[in-house]
């Protein structure tokens, strides 16, 4: 049983910056990729960043230079901060991770989500 476990998000103003973090746990046996998606109200969800086991990141392009995606193994934790928000930023976002479990093959779990306002 592994569960995602999201916070950080709220409501900020312009300019603004918040920093999201998602640890996993359970019954852990590694933990590879990691990545953030998110989804605005009418849109489909969509990859914001991504860091993989060996610390490469990727990044949409919409958020380079003002995200940063960073993870802390000995957490199982993953990090977004977020820093220049803008309002088309606002969303809820989710983490994701591919995981191995205890008996199990890897696979992908998913945060329950967590909303991110830039507003006014």
């Amino acid at each position: 049983q592994v569960q995602l476990v999201e916070s950080g998000g709220g409501l900020v103003q312009p300019g603004g910056s918040l920093r999201l973090s998602c640890a996993a746990s359970g019954s852990i046996v590694s933990v590879n990729g990691m990545a953030w998606y998110r989804q605005a109200p009418g849109k489909e969800r969509e990859l914001v960043a991504g860091i993989t086991g060996g610390g490469r990141t990727d990044y949409a392009d919409p958020v380079k230079g003002r995200f940063t995606i960073s993870r802390d193994n000995a957490k199982n934790t993953v990090y977004l901060q977020m820093n220049s928000l803008k309002p088309e930023d606002t969303a809820v976002y989710y983490c994701n991770a591919l995981v191995t479990a205890l008996y199990l093959n890897p696979r992908n779990y998913w945060g329950q989500g967590t909303q991110v306002t830039v507003s006014s």
